[in-house]
């Protein structure tokens, strides 16, 4: 079968127009670590802080660099572990949350600093049984300080994918 030019041309220019839903690429995989710039040890984002003995709590001391985020991760589509500290629930389950590093954290202990909490919202709701499991979650991750009752929270993204992590 011979083709034109003009059907060349037009094949071309759809196929450049064309969703690339097929051609997604791949999240990128990152750990807790990667939300500290480089040259920040993780040692100096927290102080020796205080114990407030009328709470019965240790309440850390932050020095600046506990604010500094990772500038390369906005925008970046990305996937990384954690576990869920929830902020709305529906019937359907939690519809947003904050992301933690380790199991309790914001709840017994005091929050980690701000460049290591996400602040995460999604359209299809994580269940509510499965609050205390650790999940990946993948999405487009973005700077986006924000100051809750909870804790100051470094970034935000909003979930393209939730799952159970497996170890």
């Amino acid at each position: 079968m011979n083709m034109s030019r003009r059907m060349m041309v037009s094949s071309a220019f759809a196929g450049a127009v064309m969703p690339r839903t097929a051609f997604a690429a791949a999240p990128r995989q990152i750990g807790w670590e990667d939300l500290i710039p480089k040259g920040v040890p993780y040692g100096e984002i927290i102080g020796p802080g205080e114990i407030d003995e009328a709470n019965d709590r240790w309440l850390p001391e932050f020095d600046a660099n506990a604010k500094k985020l990772n500038k390369a991760l906005h925008g970046a589509y990305i996937k990384m572990p954690g576990y869920v500290l929830p902020l709305d629930m529906s019937s359907g389950g939690v519809t947003s949350f904050i992301m933690v590093p380790y199991v309790g954290a914001c709840i017994h202990t005091p929050p980690p600093p701000a460049n290591q909490l996400v602040f995460v919202d999604t359209k299809a709701p994580w269940p509510s049984d499965q609050m205390w499991d650790p999940v990946w979650v993948t999405g487009i991750m973005r700077h986006e300080m924000q100051s809750t009752s909870i804790a100051e929270i470094g970034y935000a993204m909003t979930a393209e994918k939730i799952e159970v992590y497996e170890w």
